[in-house]
């Protein structure tokens, strides 16, 4: 008896068509013995595989690349005499062996002649090299024939058993059998049947037995059957229905076009292997009004089918035109509308191409560029069952395969289509008409004329009351919002009066959006303001939303009319601005004041009545053909939900529905954008963060610094200037940021009355350091202002960003001429560049790119053409240069199984070794915990350095395959570490914990191994803390991967501290330890784990984290002591004793550590406190003055978590935006509801007891308090 054992991954489906070709081969040969196996096999009857394989003569394996899979099967099969292994990672697929033909691992290539053959069958492109491959196994045993035997007998063979598989089919595979057997087993077969060949590429219909050889041969047949009135009678499954002129267009007309064209790429396996979603696919887009035109392809050929097959009416009128970016195009190739891929993966190179990530995206980018047509990626799931996505969302490779590479082409809008029940594909019925809706509504985008497009733009104001509204993030939004209104009217769209002030313009949002109901009689509708509020009611919401999304919110929330929140009786207020098609209006807050973010403390969580009936009433009442979210960020994306791949139930999918969204983002945010683009269907425009600028030095630190220069002139002639020296540091608090270690080792105050009793080499030693610390002030870089979209910077701002980016790289005058327009040939010409000539040309690359920020507007205008926007990098000029520029680009992020980079894990290493030195200075021992904040920004952005960290501490390193995806962690020994294995507690963001899913399953892996290890507990922490829970029972006790609940975002930390909702700093860190118990991993998907926890923090000695940007410092944004402070706090509560916080600016060549309360005080110095940037961002208009109360209500933050409470920021910040009339009057002026924000935090901070101002300076705060209420309360009367 002769054993041949296969097995497949990725296609669990077929199993049954596989297990019915070894039938038919058994029937007719009953002396081989066919075992059929999946992946999944691997895991369920691991026993049952290994026995198979033992005394098995064939192993055959397609399609297998988990790691641990192959690892597993390597072990197994390599004494296998026969082994043919197809289309799997490479450390399988270099085991094949069919008798002298031997791939090896390190295979020599083919012979000459085979090589010459093949180069036959490639069009010389690099991207096609693969397509011309298929070709040659198609035709190479043929050919084979004519080079002598000896030499590739073995060779052909393998050719003509892949062909058989390739060509798919039980009959085919089964002729695959019946060859092996016949040529390697001798067991007499018969006859074998060539191959039943199939196209590479081809086209099908189910309603036609066969196969079309070329697009325009599929649409005159479906055109003459649409004119022969012919319909097919075979049911849903087969197929229903087929003459388009039978079904009605649906709710939404295309106008101009009676049946867009939309191609469909599908794989031709599953079309071999007659699976039955496709036809019922099919069925579908025919049902929706939409022609489809299902191009089958092997999964590397989808560039070849989008180029050479498909061209739009864009691509026409350009060929006319004489731009003839395709030269390959076919004369069969027919016009579409727009192209779905049901492959996912890279366009270039599918399955394959996704070996090297990116590696072909500039191919891409050009051919999606030339048709100039959404490309939309819509796919059941392949990898993944339905349940498993429908609760614990799409994850590991899958999540790449749909969502991180077909986004580096630029795709859009994915929909998973259904997925794997038991071995069978389904399709959800639902999400397909979400595919249909939404391609329909990008369609129609494109042929409605711009004076008839309504378009709806969304603007924030949250959270409410505090003079968020019409502000963004790093975006001046009142002046970009008129830019983006001058260019639509430019562009002929109706905007009816068009406004010239911004700030005039959100003031009149902001009123429609706060109408206060005024009683009326005689039935009258409730008016305010001379206006007619709109408002839907609760029973229109509720036969929008239907029966069971009802009942969903009024599970939560009672009733549709009892929350309070802008509802008057059974009326829900929508307040916005209609100017022509235009309208605008203030996103809903998710929750109540006073209870912060209620939405996000139940499991059944959805948002309130008023939030759903306003993107309800959208997509319903005012239709418009797009939404355009203007700016960082809204909140519908982080809605309740499916984490990665929306269902019918996640509300970010049930609110946005069908209508087409554009998304204005930073640039510089590649994390949080992902949620826009994932779950918000955002078509991502990124716009440039501000321009830089330098601290410098103001008020007493100059004055400091000249006193300090003229001392050091001649101390002993100026010694009576060390009296006013030491009272300018006393009063700036220059001590707390640069130590008089000298006075501290003495025990004596450093006072201007103590001065004396230093000796003056001590004092000279001190004022050296300080002088240097002064230098680091007056050169650390701050965000300066508001962008303003589309605004390219102008000849200061250039070099501002040109100095940031090359700093002593480049003499400032060779800037300064670049900056003002200087073309290289007269650079070189007047400066001796010493070398440095590739700098200027990278400074002048830069210039060039920046300039072009104008494209920020134009592509926001072709994307509501519903154009292809091309797609880039999100990043940061100062890290990662020029690549992320220009911006006005649709960003992505990266493939999570490329990280970390090798020089993140060497920069990670670094930076782990000085964490851990730091701590053994200071404390004389290693650490035994360290807590690792994995943030999904600095993880993208610096290709994973936190996670250098994470392992260096761990003593571990990536594990890459073949083909570059990193697959393990492997643990280094001991003596190679060189300190023990350090615990880590790793803290996740929502983000990082929701798109690195792959990561998180290498983690935990991670330290189960290290737990396990065979170490002395004094050597290996994390196995000393293991057994210790172990020995209490604790289940998982090797978990260490905590965050918030699953499908929910942040501490609440902020929440309270924005609300003054809170007590007492112990308060906070309970807050941040209850919505951080979540554990997860491999096992768990967000089990709380409690005792796991408390005992992580009560051993956490230290945290570390990296600061991404310079946009976004510690004092900047909440999230810092929401996260790292709450974690913090409860860490010291757990353990009784301090707990250091670390942190390394990772936009800085700089790897050392600095602590928490340093990094801080030097923020303060060098932006809130500093009159260069308190002018700059005054200079903004309401944006900036949200912008300085935000940093205000930060200070709060980090006094509640950590007890920062140094009075002389407070002081200073008092004096410069509260008692400082000039600038009080251009905050209050600005933005009233800011500046109370900004004075009642001083008076807050006053009562917690973190500051102590005189009462004089108290009693002028609390009255402009009471002045800023008043005209807010006016105002709003």
């Amino acid at each position: 008896m002769k054993r041949i054992v296969l097995i497949t991954g990725f296609e669990s489906f077929n199993s049954e068509l596989y297990r019915k070709a070894a039938q038919l081969v058994q029937q007719r040969s009953p002396e081989l013995d066919i075992r059929v196996f999946n992946d999944r096999s691997l895991t369920t009857e691991p026993t049952t595989v290994t026995e198979a394989l033992q005394d098995a003569d064939v192993f055959f394996c397609s399609l297998i690349f988990d790691y641990d899979q192959v690892l597993w099967l390597r072990e197994r099969v390599q004494s296998i005499p026969i082994r043919l292994v197809f289309e799997s990672a490479l450390e399988l697929m270099s085991l094949t062996q069919l008798g002298a033909f031997i791939i090896g691992d390190k295979p020599k290539g083919m012979p000459k002649p085979i090589k010459f053959i093949l180069s036959k069958f490639s069009s010389g492109k690099e991207e096609d090299r693969l397509v011309g491959y298929l070709s040659f196994l198609k035709t190479g045993p043929k050919l084979l024939k004519y080079i002598p035997a000896k030499k590739v007998q073995d060779l052909r063979n393998w050719l003509i058993i892949y062909g058989y598989w390739n060509a798919g089919g039980s009959d085919n595979v089964a002729s695959m059998f019946w060859t092996i057997a016949e040529k390697y087993l001798g067991v007499k077969v018969g006859t074998i049947l060539p191959p039943v060949e199939t196209p590479n590429m081809g086209l099908l219909h189910p309603d036609y037995d066969g196969y079309f050889e070329s697009p325009r041969q599929y649409l005159e047949w479906y055109q003459g059957r649409r004119t022969r009135g012919t319909r097919g009678t075979r049911g849903r499954q087969g197929g229903q229905g087929g003459d388009k002129g039978d079904i009605p267009n649906s709710q939404f007309p295309i106008p101009n076009s009676q049946f867009p064209i939309v191609a469909i790429l599908l794989y031709r396996k599953h079309v071999i292997t007659k699976q039955p979603y496709i036809p019922q696919l099919i069925r579908y887009f025919e049902e929706a009004g939409l022609i489809p035109l299902p191009i089958f392809i092997n999964g590397v050929e989808g560039h070849v089918a989008v180029r050479d097959w498909l061209t739009s009416s864009y691509e026409t009128a350009q060929r006319q035109q004489g731009n003839r970016e395709t030269l390959s195009l076919s004369p069969e190739a027919v016009e579409v509308d727009a192209i779905v891929s049901t492959i996912g993966f890279p366009l270039v190179g599918g399955p394959a191409g996704s070996m090297e990530a990116g590696r072909q995206v500039a191919v891409a980018k050009r051919i999606l560029t030339a048709k100039n047509i959404p490309y939309i990626i819509a796919a059941p799931l392949l990898i993944q069952d339905i349940y498993s996505w429908t609760r614990q969302g799409i994850g590991g490779l899958q999540s790449v395969v749909l969502y991180a590479l077909p986004e580096l082409d630029g795709a859009i809008d994915t929909v998973p289509l259904g997925g794997l029940v038991g071995e069978d594909i389904y399709l959800i019925p639902e999400r397909v008409q979400r595919l249909t809706g939404r391609v329909k509504r990008w369609i129609a985008l494109r042929q409605t004329p711009t004076a008839n497009r309504k378009i709806a733009i969304i603007l924030y104001g949250f959270p409410p009351g505090y003079g968020a509204t019409g502000t963004a993030a790093l975006l001046n939004v009142p002046r970009s919002l008129v830019k983006f209104l001058q260019a639509l009217q430019a562009q002929g769209y109706d905007i009816g009066e068009l406004p010239t002030d911004g700030e005039e313009l959100i003031r009149r949002v902001k009123e429609a959006d706060e109408l206060v109901v005024k009683p009326t009689t005689n039935n009258q509708q409730p008016t305010t303001n001379n206006q007619q509020p709109t408002t839907v009611n609760t029973n229109t919401l509720e036969q929008w939303l239907g029966y069971l999304l009802t009942t969903r919110i009024e599970k939560q929330w009672q009733s549709l009319n009892g929350t309070g929140i802008k509802t008057d009786g059974d009326e829900l207020f929508v307040g916005g601005v209609q100017l022509g098609n235009v309208w605008l209006g203030v996103q809903p807050p998710l929750g109540i004041a006073g209870d912060p973010m209620r939405l996000m403390f139940e499991r059944d969580l959805t948002p309130h009545p008023q939030y759903a009936a306003f993107y309800k009433w959208l997509q319903n009442d005012f239709n418009p053909h797009a939404v355009v979210h203007f700016g960082m960020h809204g909140t519908v994306e982080w809605l309740p939900g499916s984490p990665l791949g929306n269902t019918g139930y996640s509300w970010s999918d049930i609110l946005l529905g069908d209508m087409p969204n554009l998304y204005i983002y930073a640039a510089n945010n590649p994390s949080e954008s992902m949620l826009a683009k994932r779950r918000g269907y955002g078509v991502l425009i990124s716009h440039n963060v501000p321009p830089y600028g330098r601290a410098g030095l103001y008020k007493e630190l100059m004055a400091l610094r000249d006193l300090i220069a003229e001392y050091r002139e001649n101390p002993e002639k100026n010694y009576v200037l060390k009296e006013a020296i030491c009272k300018k540091i006393v009063d700036s608090g220059l001590e707390a940021d640069c130590n008089f270690e000298d006075a501290h080792r003495l025990g004596i105050d450093f006072t201007p009355e103590n001065v004396q009793l230093f000796s003056d080499h001590s004092f000279n030693d001190y004022l050296v350091k300080l002088y240097d610390y002064l230098q680091i002030v007056e050169q650390r870089l701050f965000s300066s202002g508001l962008h303003t979209l589309g605004e390219a910077p102008n000849a200061e701002q250039l070099k501002s960003y040109l100095q940031a980016y090359f700093g002593e790289e480049l003499p400032e005058e060779v800037i300064q001429a670049v900056a003002v327009g200087t073309d290289k040939a007269k650079v070189t010409q007047q400066f001796d560049l010493n070398g440095k000539t590739p700098k200027l040309e990278e400074a002048l690359q830069i210039r060039d790119l920046l300039s072009q920020t104008s494209e920020e507007i134009t592509n926001l205008l072709r994307g509501l053409n519903g154009e292809y926007i091309p797609p880039a990098p999100g990043g940061d000029l100062l890290r990662d240069g020029s690549g992320v520029l220009p911006t006005g680009r649709n960003i992505h992020a990266l493939d999570p199984y490329r990280m970390p980079s090798p020089a993140a894990y060497e920069r990670g290493r670094e930076v782990a070794k000085k964490i851990i030195a730091q701590h053994l200075e200071e404390n004389g021992q290693y650490p035994e915990t360290v807590a690792v904040m994995l943030w999904g920004l600095d993880a993208i952005k610096t290709k994973g350095e936190s996670l250098g960290i994470l392992l260096e501490l761990v003593g571990a390193e990536p594990v890459k395959e073949g083909t570059g995806r990193i697959v393990r962690y492997d643990l280094k020994p001991l003596a190679e570490v060189g300190h023990p294995r350090i615990d880590v507690l790793a803290n996740l963001s929502g983000i990082f914990r929701d798109t690195f899913v792959n990561i998180l399953e290498l983690l935990d892996d991670l330290f189960q191994r290290a737990a396990a290890l065979e170490e002395g507990e004094d050597q290996n922490f994390i196995r000393k803390h293991a057994l210790a829970l172990q020995s209490q029972g604790v289940e998982n006790a090797t978990a260490r991967l905590f965050s918030n609940p699953a499908g929910d975002f942040g501490s609440l930390v902020n929440d309270r501290v924005v609300d003054s909702n809170w007590e007492s700093g112990e308060e906070l860190g309970n807050t941040w330890r209850d919505r951080n118990v979540f554990s997860y991993g491999r096992q768990d998907k967000g089990a709380a784990r409690p005792e796991i926890l408390n005992q992580l923090l009560q051993t956490t000695n230290r945290i570390v984290q990296e600061i991404d940007s310079v946009e976004y410092g510690l004092t900047d944004i909440q999230e810092y002591y929401a996260n790292t402070g709450g974690l913090k706090r409860a860490a010291e509560q757990q353990g009784g004793q301090k707990v250091n916080a670390s942190f390394v600016e990772s936009f800085s060549k700089d790897t050392t550590p600095r602590q928490l309360e340093d990094l801080l005080r030097l923020e303060y110095r060098t932006k809130l406190l500093n009159p260069k940037w308190a002018e700059a961002m005054a200079e903004q208009g309401s944006g900036g003055a949200y912008e300085i109360s935000q940093r205000m209500t930060a200070l709060i933050g980090w006094g509640g978590t950590t007890d920062f409470t140094d009075s002389w920021v407070y002081d200073q910040a008092a004096d410069t935006y509260a008692l400082d009339a000039e600038m009080a009057q251009k905050l209050q002026e600005a933005n009233p509801e800011a500046f109370r924000n900004v004075v009642g935090r001083m008076l807050e901070a006053n009562g917690r007891g973190f500051w102590q101002p005189s009462e004089d300076k108290l009693q002028k705060l609390r009255e402009l308090y009471d002045l800023a209420d008043e005209e807010i309360e006016g105002v709003k009367v």
